[in-house]
């Protein structure tokens, strides 16, 4: 199910890309010839009647595309057709080419906006303890605690107000011949009181009962306005753009976090065990997140991404005469290929990673 989600997840941000696309081609009065939502064989399709556009559902939910009449060809079969792309005004085509990038940020800023309204703003962390482990034989085994109770008092202070360090703090502080610890236990809805004695872990010259103390976190969490909502989904995609833009830089100019960058097996791997782990409220927060991602990935100014297409069209605008498209789609093809062979060796490392 969780594999199935981070499936779903990837098919929206492509999906919402493409529409980018697409909506700002039909505001521009330029025919789309198709547009996909998958990639691989067709499951289904069917055909505008108001429209020569042909719409289809594809079997690998890994992608999808929205495919003008021209659009890289590299033979100039279609130079006389004039539903091609590139016999359309250059301005129209830049905001067509824009569209999708900033459908992706559009889908974050929405996103963060009624996540921030609904969840609230975390405005700290809360650190609960609890007793993960009893050593057998110790002093904690022979008062009976068990694994998953909580401490809440010793010797009448309050150990929920500070993490397992309060509780381990307060046991090491114990000295011989002080009276025995007394001990408030909750153990699920029940609460019982017990005394111990710690002993002295020589190894370690500290006090100890025979228990694994372990943390477990929680967010708190206010309230939020759609207004405060709007500004906290603003301040989210610019953090994640910084965050995302200096993350490109180094890896550029220091080598640094390649070792961290998954393909498409490994983005699916991640976010199907974050979600199992968080819950839906960290597959909305990675939506938001990759959404931004994919938006930034794709104004690269790298052959076959809407970047590339973007410095074309602006290089059209300063020249006032169109690269010839044949040249143009054959770089686009290039950088196709490429991209292509990037992604099957990231997908290939992925894969190692999870059998290896």
């Amino acid at each position: 199910m969780y594999i199935l989600l981070a499936l779903l997840l990837l098919a929206i941000l492509i999906t919402v890309h493409e529409f980018g696309h697409f909506l700002a081609a039909r505001a521009m009065k330029i025919d789309v010839r198709e547009f996909a939502v998958g990639m691989g064989p067709k499951i289904v399709g069917w055909k505008s009647r108001k429209y020569e556009t042909e719409f289809s559902i594809r079997a690998i939910p890994l992608g999808g595309f929205c495919a003008f009449y021209g659009e890289d060809d590299t033979t100039g079969e279609s130079k006389d057709d004039p539903r091609a792309f590139p016999k359309q005004n250059v301005w129209k085509r830049l905001c067509v080419i824009f569209a999708g990038p900033l459908m992706n940020f559009v889908l974050a800023f929405v996103v963060g906006t009624v996540f921030f309204w609904v969840n609230g703003v975390t405005t700290g962390v809360r650190y609960d303890h609890y007793i993960s482990d009893v050593m057998a034989a110790g002093p904690a085994y022979s008062a009976g605690l068990q694994a998953g109770d909580v401490i809440t008092e010793i010797n009448g202070a309050n150990m929920l107000d500070g993490t397992y360090e309060t509780v381990l703090n307060t046991i090491g502080d114990w000295k011989e011949g002080d009276a025995p610890l007394k001990m408030v236990i909750r153990r699920g809805e029940e609460t019982f009181e017990t005394e111990l004695t710690p002993v002295l872990d020589e190894k370690e010259n500290k006090m100890r009962i025979g228990v694994v103390i372990a943390n477990v976190a929680h967010a708190i969490t206010e309230p939020e306005t759609f207004l405060g909502g709007l500004k906290h989904s603003g301040e989210l995609c610019v953090n994640v753009s910084g965050a995302i833009i200096e993350a490109l830089k180094n890896m550029v100019t220091k080598g640094e976090g390649f070792e961290d960058t998954r393909g498409p097996v490994g983005i699916i791997s991640e976010v199907s065990q974050r979600v199992k782990t968080y819950g839906m409220e960290e597959f909305i927060w990675l939506l938001a997140m990759l959404s931004v991602n994919l938006g930034l990935m794709n104004l690269l100014p790298i052959p076959g991404l809407d970047g590339s297409r973007l410095v074309f069209g602006l290089v059209e605008v300063v020249r006032r005469r169109p690269v010839p498209a044949e040249k143009e789609a054959m770089v686009h093809l290039i950088g196709m290929v490429f991209l292509f062979g990037v992604m099957i060796f990231f997908t290939f490392r992925d894969v190692m990673r999870i059998f290896g």
